[in-house]
Formats: C-alpha cells, sequence, structure tokens
C-alpha cells in the first residue's frame, strides 16, 4: 500500500486543506468556500462534526469523504452523515472507499459517534463495508428519493 488515509483535524497546513478542498469541490461541485470552511470547523474541533477524511499517494489526493450533519436531505432526524464519497478512477478496486469508511467508522466511534448515516444511489457497494439499507431520503432538488444507509456500532 504507498497510499495512506489522513484525518484533516490533524493536519493543520493550509496548503493540505486548500488541497484537499480544492479536490472534493472539483469531484462534486459544491462551492469551494463550503469546503473550506467546513474543513476549517473540523480542524477548530468544537465537536465531533464536521470531520474530513483523504486518502493520499505521495502527497496527493486520491480519494476522500466528510462527515456532516446532514447531506443535503429531507431527513434532518437522521445524522450525522457520510457525504462526497469518491476515490480517483485509477485507484478505485483497491480498497481505498473500504479503508476510508472503516477509518471514519472508528474515528467517529473515538469520537462519541456511534451511528453514521449515508445517502447515496448505489446498491450492494456499502453493504461490504458493514453498512445496512435504512430508508429511502429525498434529497434536496433530486426528483427521486435516494437509498439511506445505517452504520451503528457499540450499541
Amino acid at each position: 500500500m504507498s497510499w495512506e488515509i489522513w484525518n484533516l483535524r490533524e493536519r493543520r497546513s493550509l496548503g493540505e486543506l486548500d488541497q484537499a478542498a480544492a479536490w472534493f469541490h472539483k469531484k462534486w461541485g459544491v462551492p469551494l468556500a463550503a469546503y473550506r470552511e467546513s474543513m476549517a470547523e473540523c480542524i477548530e474541533g468544537k465537536g465531533p462534526v464536521p470531520q474530513w477524511y483523504v486518502a493520499v499517494d505521495g502527497g496527493v489526493v486520491i480519494g476522500g469523504l466528510g462527515v456532516i450533519e446532514n447531506d443535503f436531505h429531507d431527513r434532518k432526524d437522521l445524522t450525522p452523515n457520510v457525504c462526497a464519497v469518491y476515490v480517483e478512477e485509477a485507484y478505485r478496486c483497491q480498497g481505498i472507499a473500504g479503508a476510508l469508511l472503516e477509518h471514519a467508522c472508528a474515528d467517529m466511534a473515538g469520537l462519541g459517534v456511534d451511528t453514521l448515516y449515508l445517502l447515496t444511489d448505489h446498491t450492494s457497494f456499502y453493504e461490504r463495508y458493514g453498512w445496512e439499507f435504512f430508508c429511502m431520503a429525498q434529497g434536496d432538488g433530486e426528483e427521486v428519493p435516494s437509498r439511506m444507509y445505517v452504520r451503528k456500532w457499540g450499541v
């Protein structure tokens, strides 16, 4: 394994934060300022959410995900949410997404969080990593509901 996972709250370099924010912005189209603001909150460490994690190979971001209060859906009661899960195509099928998910769950457990939710259109992917289908939820601006998954531990 030539890559590693970084918790952004432990990486206080503005250059690393800017690199991560730009990478997520490029993948998801959410405004760059929104990622920077959320990552700055993560670094301030005032609570368990938000958190951001990136997989890095040679200093270059190759994958990542975040944990935020709500991933732009109508089920505000289902929180916190894993969001923005993405792995660069050249790095897929190498266990990086699974490692990121496991790392985030373990880290959140250490921060006192025992349940995470995730909104997706994928089927059969998250189940491989211990996630269970929970319900359908309506994404903001989406015409069709998406699948909401849950992952619990220590309960």
